[in-house]
């Protein structure tokens, strides 16, 4: 047991144990989920400054039909004007 390899040892509990296999599935899908999450808040979200030269305020270039959330349940975001000063 003390020279088999992290994927061995693996393989020999879930051999063992099959109801793992969905435990494992679904921690995985949940991890999968999470991750790419938070890879469009960091890439999609106006709160979120990756380069501070060239757009400093990211929140000001965003129109009113701009949909930056990820579910909107009573917004439409066609309809909506502009109500606020350029800057």
């Amino acid at each position: 047991m003390a020279g088999t390899s992290l994927g061995a040892r693996f393989y020999r509990q879930i051999k063992r144990h099959p109801g793992l296999i969905p435990m494992i599935g679904f921690i995985g899908l949940g991890m999968g989920s999470a991750a790419l999450y938070l890879l469009r808040l960091a890439l999609r979200s106006p709160d979120v400054c990756w380069d501070r030269k060239n757009n400093p305020e990211p929140w000001n270039r965003l129109s009113p039909n701009d949909q930056y959330k990820f579910l909107a349940v009573s917004t439409d975001y066609k309809k909506l004007k502009k109500d606020r000063p350029d800057f």
